[in-house]
């Protein structure tokens, strides 16, 4: 199970952006079950009220 806040376009950078970063993107990305639920921060959305 592989779970982050962060948006898939950003995980290869937040994984170091070298070889190892691609090598953990081949084998998370493929044969995956991606489950998104939102785009609201909960911290950011208590921290506005």
């Amino acid at each position: 199970m592989f779970c982050t806040q962060y948006a898939k376009k950003d995980w290869h950078h937040g994984l170091g952006s070298g070889v190892h970063a691609a090598a953990i993107m081949n084998r998370v990305v493929h044969n995956t079950i991606r489950i998104e639920t939102g785009g609201t921060n909960m911290r950011e959305h208590t921290a506005t009220a």
